[in-house]
């Protein structure tokens, strides 16, 4: 399958900033079951790049834009080609020991209600088993919204809610694995398979099966990830693989705009 992306990303500021400065995790790294064919970041203004790797093995990109700053637009297109691997991850760099995604965070710290509807789902299963019985709950729990996700919402909260985003469900089949005893990391990217007008990259979930090794889930689809999913970056929650993000110097308030189109040709 070979994928098209374009997204942009548009911040405008009431006043004049006097510097802009961005952490941007928004090119996929290449494996056994995808290639980057193309990948271009492009910025409309006068602002320096400069890649990096981070603790998890991220691709990351620091922009530097001095003031003054009124706008910045942050525009990635590129084309992925992908094949398909049942959801199991293979050729990924890996710096970090699995054992490492056990450890919660204060927004996927899963309490009584949730640990126990984990613990529910999956009693008397194999590994495998229990987290595509994870995924499928979750998946059939939530209405589906298209809306911006809630900054900061915890996995508890969201867990209380009849609807959920994608991020939401990522972060709270994440959780919930966790609560079962299996290291689980939260996955953006993209995906062509989504309906309705989603405004944001996508997100889903990995868990680690020893012997297997990184299967990834997406509750959102109630699927494993396929050739329709482009990886790009993964950490212990939504927070610490956001495509953008960052600080500014100046007064005012911001208004963000997100545009994001993926297309898929066989």
């Amino acid at each position: 399958m070979r994928l098209t992306i374009d997204h942009r990303t548009t911040y405008r500021f009431t006043a004049p900033q006097a510097r802009v400065v961005q952490l941007l995790r928004l090119t996929p790294r290449n494996t056994h079951d995808q290639t980057v064919a193309t990948w271009n970041i492009a910025i409309d203004c006068d602002a320096r790049l400069r890649e990096h790797r981070d603790g998890f093995g991220n691709i990351t990109t620091m922009l530097y834009a001095e003031g003054p700053v009124s706008g910045i637009e942050i525009s990635v297109v590129g084309e992925v080609v992908t094949s398909s691997s049942n959801g199991v991850l293979h050729g990924t760099f890996e710096p970090l020991p699995a054992a490492l995604y056990l450890r919660s965070t204060p927004t996927t710290q899963a309490e009584a209600a949730l640990a126990t509807f984990a613990r529910t789902v999956t009693a008397d299963r194999t590994p495998i088993a229990a987290l595509h019985a994870l995924n499928a709950a979750l998946h059939d729990r939530f209405a589906i919204v298209d809306t911006r996700p809630e900054p900061g919402l915890t996995v508890t909260a969201a867990f209380a809610r009849d609807t959920a985003t994608a991020r939401d469900l990522g972060q709270m089949f994440v959780a919930a694995a966790r609560a079962a005893g299996f290291p689980a990391r939260y996955v953006t990217g993209y995906c062509d398979m989504l309906s309705g007008d989603r405004a944001t990259p996508h997100g889903w979930a990995d868990a680690w099966i020893d012997g297997l090794g990184w299967i990834g889930f997406d509750p959102t689809l109630g699927l494993c990830p396929e050739e329709r999913h482009v990886r790009v970056a993964v950490a212990l929650d939504a927070a610490g693989c956001s495509p953008v993000a960052g600080s500014r110097l100046g007064e005012g308030r911001e208004c963000l705009d997100v545009e994001v189109q993926v297309s898929g040709q066989a």
